[in-house]
């Protein structure tokens, strides 16, 4: 069994790949995961020996303490899309404050190596709060003291994935708004097109984290991470539906500007999105890999190919429609 390494968010999609392949690899896992989480937290992965499932969050310090026992470097993935202020769940407290915890937290217990998750378009000047609170996330990093590596990942893609699964009932006619696939599009009819995204598969982000383990020329390095293609939205939900329900579906846009209006008026609890999802929309959320490639060796999987990996799992989960 090599070193133990401590994760945050071990029990999301991103999470359980990361604990799959430190396990599979050899590494013991302190699985960080939050008692009583809504939703339940997804089963860890199958590889058990080596893995310790300790109950705790980002605001515990008794519990990041004793997580962190006896482990050689922290990987820190927990973050929100959607927040839930009533429950004290915000970009703010999360991304930033949840942060300097794990941060303060791994120098209490004298560890170096520190990896953290961020997100393709952080920047000081962004527009949405959500990447705001993850470019303050990354300088409370880099000002650590410690030995880190930054990973921005473009959307990351899944058979876990929310946003996989609810674009598989889309396809599969289960979900609203059922006759069409929507996206967010500019201008007044939402016509105007929108960003073009870059989707990485959670395979490729869970490798990249373990390599960074191993890969002490990487520390001090920040790396967009992404697919190798580079899409439309349109021609993103277009690839999900011959792949999950083998035909072509309708794809519509919704106006931007409507949908952005609709979050300043319905509640909240009763949408699917929310202002800030539909700002990043809109945003080109590409990437330069060579950096990554160059450094780790290998490059992130084509969208199509690693979609149709696991569509049968989308396929399965309900018969869809045939009409």
């Amino acid at each position: 069994m090599g070193d133990r390494i401590f994760v945050t968010g071990a029990s999301g999609f991103v999470g359980s790949a990361v604990c799959n392949e430190l396990l599979r690899r050899g590494f013991g896992v302190n699985a960080l995961v939050r008692a009583n989480e809504d939703p339940p937290p997804s089963p860890l992965p199958a590889y058990q020996e080596g893995e310790m499932k300790i109950t705790g969050d980002l605001f515990d310090a008794a519990s990041l303490d004793a997580a962190m026992r006896d482990c050689s470097a922290v990987i820190n993935l927990v973050g929100i899309i959607m927040e839930k202020p009533s429950k004290g769940i915000t970009f703010e407290r999360i991304h930033v404050e949840g942060t300097k915890n794990v941060l303060a937290a791994g120098r209490r217990a004298g560890i170096k190596r520190y990896i953290h998750m961020s997100a393709l378009g952080a920047r000081a000047n962004a527009v949405s709060e959500y990447h705001k609170t993850k470019w303050c996330a990354e300088e409370g990093v880099r000002s650590s003291g410690l030995d880190w590596t930054i990973f921005r990942p473009s959307m990351i893609h899944g058979p876990r994935g929310e946003f996989m699964k609810m674009a598989a009932k889309w396809a599969k006619k289960q979900a609203m708004p059922f006759l069409f696939m929507p996206y967010f599009g500019r201008g007044l009819l939402g016509l105007g097109g929108s960003g073009l995204i870059q989707p990485v598969y959670v395979n490729d982000v869970s490798r990249a984290f373990v390599d960074a383990v191993e890969k002490p020329e990487s520390i001090g390095n920040a790396y967009d991470l992404a697919g190798l293609d580079r899409m439309t939205w349109p021609e993103m939900l277009s690839i999900i539906a011959r792949a999950v329900v083998k035909k072509k579906r309708l794809i519509i846009p919704i106006p931007a500007w409507y949908a952005k209006a609709v979050t300043h008026i319905a509640p909240a609890a009763l949408l699917p999105f929310n202002h800030d999802q539909v700002i990043m929309s809109q945003e080109d959320n590409v990437a330069d890999i060579t950096p990554f490639i160059a450094q780790f060796g290998w490059t992130p999987a084509a969208f199509e190919p690693s979609l149709r990996s696991y569509a049968s799992e989308l396929s399965e989960a309900r018969r869809y429609d045939e009409r």
